[in-house]
């Protein structure tokens, strides 16, 4: 795509958000020489969530679009904290989502050395200098907003002491805590984060790439920036808590850059929802606590968890794109996530026949050995999915729910006297049914009209309702797993209570023994998609194994969805 196509051509006329306006402009105005390069920098501290994937898609999806380069960076500052199983799981969920960094993977620690020169620098310029005062001190000498800070008493060491002390920090001279290097900024500044910031902090716990050979660590805001800058990135996108952390960022790049070029910091929303927790501390936590089965629970908003419950890469993109880009925080209702997802599974998932809750059904005029296979369409939405057959034979299965031996006015399911239709075979009429010795309904008795199989030159009789059903002899055991919101609060996270751990969904997870599933599902694979037709959308989890299929449900049918959680 050529700049004029970009400036002028069809895109520049559809709807974009401030941010892809910005980069409109900057090409328009020929800025770094006409270049995108975006990157996406998580900490490899725990599994991405759904609030990473906008990041992701505004990272990647900006520079795919402009002909541009999107970095995949690690921020791997920190060495308590990280794991190289973060890392693997990161890559796998930014290339699950549909996006590729090609050969630029990247790590802060690649810039340890860069960055302690600059530091080095720094000190020598008088723009830094090592503080002994513990953390609580220095916080406390920050004042308030309203409030300048106080200097501390070692602010103005003279330059080769500064530099003494921070070699022996690194030399690991010093314990963890006793000593910091911060930057001599303004203690006056309105901006709490130019107030001489801490830049360097001692840790002398093992890194996953340098091992032994660095005490000191950057901190976030020194390290991020002028990583920015050692690769080139023309836009730094990040959420907007970042918005005044930019001073910051930009005194540093100044102190730093030798020429015109310079990163560019642009903040947006972050991605909240209803009835979730977002926070990678209160996620660690409920995986920890055994609140949840871990990181890829089907409950957790973490990208493996939506991909383990079924949610496509494409229904989360889509979701993204419905809800943009802006300056305002604000919180998404989970149930137009769901609805993406439900638009997307319709195109997309095999229609099949699953019942939960099985109450035998026994056509008594139907013969006793006969089989017979109907013809059933695999997805209406598209036709070159083809067709099935499906068994069919004289003892099925139906759901409990649709027999009621009493049933209210408008029940249109299956009741003493009233006729149904068999999806894809027969009309059936309840003539009796059978109980337990508690009253408990075990078996109902029906008889058939051969006419009426579906495709047939007589089928055109006409009945209200239509049941799903599987063959008792043919069927499958399944277990099946349904996952609702996991808090039902609609802001766990925003209330006065400090635990929001109390507003945890008793019902977050129902597991039902026991079902039966039509045959087909005998080959399905790991993660597969279907509906279950009347019910929802579900897919195959990992646990299962070809004698014990295991399903998740995805997320209901737009019109039983609340029923079914009652």
């Amino acid at each position: 795509m050529s700049e004029e196509d970009i400036i002028t051509g069809e895109e520049s006329r559809s709807p974009v958000s401030f941010i892809e306006q910005i980069i409109i402009d900057d090409l328009g105005e020929g800025k770094n020489g006409g270049r995108v390069h975006t990157r996406f920098p998580p900490e490899p501290n725990g599994y991405l969530h759904i609030g990473h994937a906008k990041a992701i898609c505004l990272d990647f999806g900006m520079a795919e679009k402009y002909g541009g380069k999107c970095n995949l960076r690690f921020d791997d500052t920190n060495p308590v904290k990280e794991e190289v199983e973060y890392i693997e799981s990161i890559k796998e969920d930014i290339r699950w989502l549909g996006f590729d960094w090609e050969d630029r993977e990247y790590y802060a620690s690649d810039y340890f050395g860069k960055l302690f020169d600059f530091a080095i620098d720094l000190i020598k310029r008088g723009l830094a200098y090592v503080d002994d005062q513990p953390a609580e001190v220095i916080s406390a000498q920050k004042g308030t907003p309203a409030q300048s800070g106080t200097e501390s008493p070692y602010r103005n060491r003279p330059v080769g002491e500064n530099l003494d002390l921070f070699e022996r920090m690194n030399r690991g001279d010093f314990e963890e805590g006793s000593r910091v290097l911060r930057a001599r900024i303004d203690m006056t500044s309105p901006n709490m984060h130019m107030r001489d910031p801490i830049i360097y902090r001692i840790i002398k716990s093992s890194h996953h790439r340098t091992g032994e050979k660095w005490k000191v660590y950057p901190m976030y805001d020194f390290a991020h920036g002028q990583s920015d800058y050692f690769e080139g990135i023309t836009h730094s996108l990040c959420t907007l808590e970042f918005e005044v952390h930019r001073p910051l960022y930009d005194w540093l790049i100044d102190q730093l850059k030798t020429g015109e070029y310079r990163p560019r910091q642009i903040e947006f929303n972050r991605l909240n929802l209803t009835y979730t927790v977002m926070s990678k501390r209160k996620l660690l936590e409920l995986v920890q606590d055994g609140k949840v089965s871990g990181w890829d629970d089907p409950r957790m908003p973490t990208l493996c968890g939506l991909r383990r419950r079924g949610y496509t890469p494409e229904s989360i993109r889509k979701f993204i794109d419905l809800i943009g880009y802006t300056k305002y925080e604000a919180i998404n209702d989970i149930s137009l996530l769901e609805h993406a997802v439900r638009d997307d599974l319709n195109l997309r998932a095999p229609r099949v026949f699953g019942v939960l809750n099985p109450l035998k059904v026994v056509i008594t005029n139907y013969p006793e050995n006969m089989v017979e296979e109907v013809d059933l369409i695999n997805n209406p939405e598209d036709e070159t999915m083809g067709s099935r057959k499906v068994p069919f034979s004289r003892d099925l299965y139906i759901e409990q729910d649709d027999f009621m031996e009493d049933p209210p006015h408008k029940f249109f399911r299956l009741s003493p006297g009233s006729e149904v239709r068999l999806k894809g075979a027969y009309i059936i009429k309840c003539t009796g049914y059978t109980k337990d010795e508690n009253g408990r309904i075990i078996e109902v008795l029906c008889t058939y009209d051969p006419h009426t199989r579906s495709g047939g030159h007589l089928s055109g009789k006409k009945v209200k309702g239509t049941l799903h059903w599987v063959s008792a002899a043919h069927a499958l055991d399944a277990e099946v797993r349904l996952y609702d919101r996991l808090f039902d609060h609609e802001d766990p996270s925003g209330q006065k209570e400090d635990d929001y751990r109390k507003f945890l969904n008793p019902d977050s997870l129902r597991i039902l023994r026991g079902c039966k599933v039509e045959p087909s599902l005998k080959t399905a694979m790991h993660l597969d998609k279907f509906q279950f037709q009347r019910l929802g959308y579900f897919c195959i989890d990992y646990d299962s194994t070809p004698d014990h299929l295991v399903f998740n449900r995805t997320v209901g049918l737009k019109d039983s969805w609340a029923k079914m959680n009652k």
